[in-house]
């Protein structure tokens, strides 16, 4: 009988790939996990119970046929998983390296539940897409039969380039703009290095570019050129300009100098340190954090890319302020144990009071508690009276959260129909919004969220806009 390849969860140990040790890699911004070899992605991938009903894939936004492909490395068949990773989620690499499987997939992993450990099904997915990469499986886009039709995307973020990708396989003329010089979106410019090192996400961008995407970058749409210009230039427009907003902090002395906002921050370390352009702000220290005292102001994943960018740049200190606990904070709890092991110091329910300083100085800080839960579910925090005391700062990140920018103004779109929260109202599942022949996608329509959601609502819109064209084309036919 042959022997069996899978469910070795029971003999089989738990193993993620080996992590570099903290002093090393808080001194670069190289990635700071290794590469699986073969042998050990296959003994991991084994360790799957091929699950009758796979909640990994259930819990997955893209539904991944996670199983499948994991039985595929297991058995030596790495071509084959990968055409079966790739059928589903358009950039398998990207979601390997910073989904929160924590959360995702692996969170829900049927042998995690049974106390064996999870899957490592993010390391794995990783190590199947680089394989590819470098044995060249990996080919531009050549569609069956090219389409007359043209589409622009306004984004060149992971939901306007999975867009972008299943357009183009299915034969459509793209034109993607992009305010930046490069594309790729937060994935460039927000997301540092050593989550997500730069050259995997420029690779997809030269593969669509030899698909037949054109790219249009340095363009502000509203300023550079008009939506209504758009409009009129293509046959459809998928929004998918993400949320670049900061939420501001709204404490006396918050204007000082030496305040500054988390996505202007992360940009200018993802310029200097990761593609060597000259920053002006990264220069003159306005937007760097070597030899200073750093306070980190939120709990989500921004933060935790602000701290362990600050303690990489050289930074004297490095503290997170966050007003809930470790338990209620919504970034990873896998970026909060490698911030830790770098470094980084975490003060728990606490938040800001004042600043000091026309160039900031200090903060005071009031000490908090969990009280009772609010709408969400979550416990609100409380001002603990009496508690509040002096931290010392030279410089302070608002790592709030993000929030859509006013579209209809600044694209003088007052048609265009938005939420009470300023998103784009969408039709669920389509994208399609109050304007003909417009839709919108990722992060504009949902608010800030996970990069494998903006890649689901990519694939979902282009596949009810090529039903719609495919439509109009066969009564145009008729």
């Amino acid at each position: 009988m042959a022997k069996q390849p899978m469910l070795k969860f029971v003999t089989v140990p738990r193993d993620m790939p080996e992590k570099r040790d903290a002093d090393a890699r808080n001194k670069d911004f190289d990635e700071i996990y290794a590469e699986y070899a073969a042998a050990k992605a296959e003994e991991q991938s084994s360790r799957c119970s091929q699950c009758g009903v796979p909640y990994c894939q259930s819990h997955c936004p893209l539904h991944n046929n996670i199983p499948d492909w994991l039985r595929l490395t297991a058995t030596n068949r790495l071509e084959e998983a990968y055409e079966v990773s790739q059928a589903t989620n358009t950039f398998p690499e990207i979601c390997g390296r910073i989904c929160p499987q924590d959360r995702l997939c692996e969170g829900n992993c049927v042998i995690e539940k049974s106390g064996h450990g999870t899957v490592t099904i993010g390391a794995v997915e990783k190590y199947i897409t680089d394989t590819a990469w470098e044995k060249g499986w990996v080919k531009p886009v050549v569609p069956a039969k090219e389409r007359d039709e043209s589409v622009a995307v306004i984004g060149a973020g992971p939901g306007g380039l999975a867009a972008a990708d299943m357009l183009r396989r299915a034969g459509v003329q793209v034109t993607v703009y992009d305010r930046y010089d490069r594309g790729g979106g937060l994935l460039t410019y927000g997301i540092p290095g050593f989550k997500l090192e730069k050259d995997v996400v420029m690779r997809r961008i030269d593969q669509l570019e030899q698909s037949g995407v054109t790219f249009v970058m340095n363009c502000t749409v509203g300023e550079d050129i008009s939506f209504a210009d758009i409009r009129a230039k293509h046959d459809r427009v998928i929004i998918a300009t993400g949320v670049y907003k900061t939420r501001e902090l709204t404490q006396p002395g918050a204007e000082a100098g030496g305040i500054v906002r988390a996505i202007d921050y992360l940009t200018a370390s993802n310029r200097a340190s990761n593609f060597g352009d000259t920053v002006p702000e990264f220069e003159s220290g306005e937007l760097n954090a070597k030899g200073k005292k750093v306070v980190v102001v939120g709990g989500g994943d921004t933060a935790m890319d602000c701290v362990r960018t600050a303690i990489r740049q050289g930074a004297e200190s490095v503290k997170c302020v966050y007003r809930r606990d470790r338990a209620n904070m919504p970034g990873s709890q896998r970026e909060v144990q490698n911030a830790e092991e770098e470094g980084v110091e975490f003060v728990w329910l606490s938040n800001p009071l004042d600043f000091s300083g026309d160039a900031v100085s200090n903060l005071t800080i009031q000490r908090m508690r969990l009280g009772a839960p609010d709408a969400s579910g979550r416990q609100s925090p409380e001002l603990i009276e009496g508690s509040d005391y002096v931290e010392d700062a030279d410089l302070v990140i608002k790592a709030l959260g993000f929030e859509p920018e006013d579209l209809p103004t600044l694209w003088d779109q007052p048609d265009l129909a938005v939420t009470r929260w300023g998103t784009i109202r969408a039709e669920f599942g389509t994208g399609k919004t109050s304007l003909d022949g417009v839709y919108a996608i990722g992060d504009i329509v949902r608010g800030a969220s996970l990069v494998v959601w903006a890649i689901r609502d990519g694939r979902d819109c282009v596949a009810a806009l090529l039903e719609e064209l495919t439509a109009k084309s066969a009564v145009a036919a008729e």
